[in-house]
Parts: structure tokens; sequence; C-alpha cells
């Protein structure tokens, strides 16, 4: 195996493994507990994400059966070119 995809398999475990740690501390150190206004916060942030992506979703999916996706019509270029 080549040096390339060793490489990049350990810089992502590398990646992986602070990314666990990280999450480990953030879980398990003391704190003060989230306020109801984050809880609010957050539910409302993740309400609106889902509003914006359905309504995408729903948006693409009805430009491509109404034919709003297909490419334009361009009349033939001048042969004598």
């Amino acid at each position: 195996m080549r040096a390339g995809p060793v490489t990049i398999i350990v810089a992502l475990l590398l990646i992986l493994a602070a990314a666990v740690v990280f999450a480990y501390q953030g879980l398990t150190l003391p704190g003060d507990p989230m306020p109801t206004e984050g809880w609010i916060a957050l539910a409302l942030g993740v309400v609106f994400s889902l509003i914006v992506g359905i309504g995408l979703m729903v948006l693409l999916f009805y430009s491509s059966r109404r034919g709003y996706d297909e490419p334009s019509h361009f009349t033939p270029e001048d042969p004598r070119d």
C-alpha cells in the first residue's frame, strides 16, 4: 500500500479519536445545566432547519416533475461559421 492512503487513514483516525475525546469530556465534566431559553432556542433551530430542508426538497421535486430542470432549447448555430 502506498503512503498516501495510509496517511489519509491515519489522519482521519486521529480526527475521530479527538472528536471522541472531546465528546466524552463535554458529557462528563460538571457544569451548569442549560437554561430553559437554551432549550427553546435549540428546538426552534431544529424546527426551522427542518422546515427549510423539507421546503427545498419539495421545490426540487416539484421543479423536476414539472420539467423546469430541462435544458434550454437553443437555436442551431449558423453552419456558415
